[in-house]
């Protein structure tokens, strides 16, 4: 019998050129969904003990130590990043430290799919599909929340800035649907400039 191979939801796909921003999947990545109650004190400490870090509490934050991350998703619901290969251990660890604790450690790496957009332009071309204000102050570097994006749910990560680099997160059923969108809007033919601040008129 041959051994299981993984395939990511778009395999085989290639970026073509002519687009205004960089865009390719993100493979490598391990997700977990974490649950709790972030005014346990006993969830919080399990979790730094294991982690090495404080999970976020902030609506729209994010926090990082080394090769995790943590996504605050909602009041009791965080999305834990980590290398694939280290998901595993990971999540036994995460588990261990949450015995007997109020809590949810699911593996959902096969969950979700990440479409990273590097570039000037990230925000210019993620417009087209949303309806926030991506230009704005508040979506700064660290950022993360779910959004409708092009008719589908998505989840908005701000990797950094100067220039941009931005990942979405899409469920991985849509995978294929949003690549798609993102090649045919994100083409140098399509490229929408936005308007900077403009001068009000003399009355």
């Amino acid at each position: 019998m041959s051994d299981a191979q993984f395939e990511t939801a778009l395999q085989g796909r290639e970026t073509p050129t002519g687009l205004t921003v960089d865009i390719r999947e993100m493979t490598t990545r391990g997700m977990i969904d974490l649950r709790g109650l972030a005014d346990d004190t006993a969830f919080m400490a399990a979790v730094k003990q294991a982690l090495n870090l404080d999970l976020p509490t902030a609506p729209r934050t994010s926090a990082a130590w080394g090769e995790i991350q943590a996504l605050w998703l909602s009041t009791d619901q965080w999305l834990i990043l980590c290398p694939r290969t280290k998901t595993e251990e990971l999540l036994t660890a995460l588990r261990q430290a949450l015995a007997g604790i109020h809590s949810l450690a699911v593996d959902v790496s096969d969950m979700r799919t990440i479409i990273r957009l590097e570039g000037d332009q990230a925000r210019s071309l993620l417009l087209k599909g949303s309806s926030l204000d991506l230009l704005s102050a508040d979506y700064e570097a660290g950022t993360a929340r779910r959004l409708r994006f092009a008719e589908i749910a998505a989840l908005l990560h701000i990797v950094s800035t100067k220039p941009d680099v931005i990942d979405l997160y899409v469920f991985r059923s849509y995978a294929d649907y949003a690549w798609d969108w993102l090649i045919a809007n994100g083409r140098t033919v399509a490229d929408v400039r936005q308007f900077g601040k403009q001068a009000v008129p003399a009355t």
